[in-house]
């Protein structure tokens, strides 16, 4: 594997995985490399051998595409301040050799800023003056800290290694007698004895539907813009004044908004009643928003830690989560996992409803729900619907499926009947994530949310059964999960209700179906539980992010190894048991070898992200900076894995790789 005493390793996607792999590459080499000294006293590797790292980006190392600092200011992070770190802290992995989380950085920044020592730009220094711990960056400002935090890096590299940076985009990567070639767009090619993909998203393909309407707007003279990142958008394209579709109501969309609104010079500012109120500039399109539930995801609660304290799991525990997998059981989601954290969920809705509000339970409800709770089997669920039904007012019951969708099954006889009843909804969601732990509503969303952190672990690699992967979690867990616990900062609830009541933003409905009037010409959108006529416009923004499935990539590099048979994707059976194909790469596990088109690992292949979609839930792109507080009781104080599961994902391979070539004393892999 290592030829002349060099073992080359090209890391493909230079953003925080790639970068990543870079400084676990860096940590275990210096932790086990053992370094000799020449004649002359000068260090040496023991054995002559070098690692030489080349990262292949056509952005800059650290931020790559996703958080160049070049996007606008207005774009917020979806994470607060305390959340986010390149850089491992957990027991076990290799020791950092620089470099700290996002707030470690900002309180540095802010006291050199104190100081008269700090070098960032204006902008980022008066963002950092005002940025506490609990506030939501600005992604240029997090992208600042990975460029910083890949200078440091660089400055701390061990003896014997050099990491280098090719800004170009990687066309193919090929086998080769020796291991693989590596060739870029512009043609050249480079040897690599080991790849890492640490692609992030690539560009897909669009769908059926979404292609129709491409090709109607260039026959029809419509404008229509496809999934892409908002930052890579030329949004001054959009005329004030004009209605633009915006499909999709997720976090895009949030990004879509601020920059027709207020990057367009409109403002908001507190109303006397406490609500943001907009005064626009006059150079808004008005914008139509659409979106299967017809309401946004909803906001997160105002919170001063990333998980709620006053929500405990009691059981969906990471010890009861794992504990098919330690007696060899598959489990199946639906069946085994999610009454787990069903259960969760009600006790953190109603223990948060008797506190907060004792006059909507009934004395001894939590008893009896707690008892309902702790049955064992089918029967507690009924038990505990009962207990609610005879100790709760019906108005308060909660409803996990009207959560998830609360305007299923409600006819608005007009599109100003509509806006009215999704603003009720917008200042309502705003007002529960003010009151934050004082919140019943956000209190069950915060058990799902710390249900995730431990679902992660449980799931990975084969945790459970491939029928309920596909139909369960996949199939309705996680659409219901991500609209209530991936959404955005409250503030830009706020901002979306105030748009609203100033006739900047309204809704399509739900359920919409789009179209082309080609008498028009027009897009047009209508809902089947809104009366009245259809919204026509010449503009159609996909608010959504380009998809993440293999089968759909636009990309030399991915269609090449899929043809040269050194991927394939990976297939799961569904509950008719016909193979799928998934969204990601076959892989084995940890560290993540690529399975070639028959079956078999392929040495020196490995793949770190969103690729890794078929064998991971939620390949999260930011690692939590202390995940110690453990999500579940039963922890004993431990970390656990998911927080943090992108590092520890680095430094298997790291370790492999080193391991491997001979350039390690013990190959073994902590944690694995």
């Amino acid at each position: 594997m290592v030829r002349g005493g060099v073992l080359r390793v090209a890391v493909v996607g230079g953003g925080p995985r790639g970068t990543s792999t870079v400084e676990r590459l860096l940590a275990v080499h210096a932790q086990q490399q053992p370094v000799a000294h020449d004649a002359a006293g000068a260090p040496r590797v023991a054995g002559g051998q070098r690692l030489e790292v080349t990262v292949y980006d056509p952005y800059s190392p650290g931020p790559g595409k996703v958080w160049r600092t070049e996007q606008p200011r207005l774009f917020l992070m979806n994470t607060q301040s305390f959340y986010p770190t390149l850089i491992p802290s957990e027991p076990g992995l290799a020791p950092p050799l620089a470099g700290g989380s996002f707030d470690e950085w900002r309180a540095a920044q802010r006291e050199a800023i104190d100081a008269g020592a700090c070098t960032l730009s204006s902008d980022e220094q008066a963002e950092l003056k005002g940025l506490e711990a609990r506030d939501f960056p600005p992604r240029p400002l997090y992208g600042r800290y990975l460029t910083d935090t890949w200078a440091a890096l660089l400055a701390a590299a061990p003896t014997g290694v050099t990491v280098r940076h090719v800004a170009a985009e990687v066309a193919r990567v090929g086998r080769t007698p020796h291991g693989f070639a590596v060739t870029c767009v512009n043609g050249r090619a480079q040897e690599a004895d080991a790849v890492v993909l640490a692609l992030g998203h690539v560009p897909a393909g669009l769908g059926r539907e979404q292609q129709a309407l491409a090709a109607a707007a260039g026959r029809l003279g419509l404008h229509y813009f496809p999934p892409a990142a908002p930052a890579d958008v030329d949004w001054d394209q959009l005329p004030a004044g004009e209605t633009v579709l915006v499909r999709g109501m997720g976090l895009n969309f949030f990004d879509v908004m601020a920059a027709l609104t207020e990057g367009r010079g409109g403002r908001f500012a507190e109303g006397p009643d406490g609500r943001l109120e907009y005064t626009p500039s006059g150079r808004e399109p008005r914008i139509v928003a659409a979106s299967r539930r017809g309401v946004p995801y909803r906001g997160k609660a105002e919170l001063d830690a990333y998980y709620a304290p006053s929500v405990r799991l009691r059981w969906f525990t990471r010890a009861a989560a794992l504990a098919p997998r330690a007696a060899g059981i598959q489990p199946s989601f639906d069946q085994d996992l999610w009454p787990l954290l069903h259960r969760d969920t009600l006790w953190a809705y109603y223990s948060t409803l008797a506190r907060v509000e004792p006059g909507a339970v009934a004395d001894g409800f939590l008893d009896e729900l707690s008892a309902a709770l702790a049955v064992e089997g089918p029967g507690w669920e009924q038990r505990a619907s009962r207990a609610a039904h005879d100790g709760v007012v019906s108005a308060r019951r909660l409803d996990l499926r009207a959560l998830g969708s609360p305007l299923a099954g409600w006819h608005a006889h007009d599109r100003a009947d509509l806006d009215a009843r999704v603003l009720a909804h917008l200042d309502e969601d705003a007002a529960g994530s003010a009151r934050g732990e004082d919140d019943p509503v956000k209190m069950a969303i915060a058990a799902l949310h710390r249900g995730r952190a431990v679902l992660k672990e449980a799931v990975a690699d084969g945790g459970i059964t491939e029928a309920s992967w596909v139909s369960g979690m996949r199939g309705w867990f996680e659409g219901l999960v991500e609209g209530l616990a991936s959404g955005p900062p409250a503030l830009r609830i706020r901002q979306l209700a105030a748009l609203v009541r100033a006739g900047v933003v309204s809704t399509v409905g739900p359920e919409p179906r789009f179209s082309v009037d080609r008498s028009g010409p027009a897009f047009t959108a209508s809902s089947p539980w809104v009366g009245g006529p259809d919204v026509r416009a010449r503009w159609l923004v996909e608010a959504l992010a380009p998809a993440n499935v293999i089968a759909r990539a636009d990309s030399s590099l991915v269609a090449g190894l899929l043809a040269d048979g050194l991927v394939r994707p990976r297939f799961l059976a569904g509950a008719d048991g016909v193979p799928q194909p998934a969204s990601g790469l076959d892989v084995t596990v940890p560290p993540y070898r690529a399975l070639d088109v028959n079956g078999l690992p392929v040495e020196g292949l490995y793949v770190l992200g969103l690729q890794l979609s078929a064998v991971q839930w939620g390949t999260a792109i930011a690692a939590e900076a202390h995940p110690f507080a453990a999500p579940g009781e039963a922890n004993d104080g431990a970390p656990y894995p998911s927080g943090q599961r992108t590092l520890r994902d680095a430094d298997a391979i790291a370790r492999d790789i080193l391991g491997r070539a001979g350039l390690m004393q013990d190959a073994g892999w902590p944690g694995g």
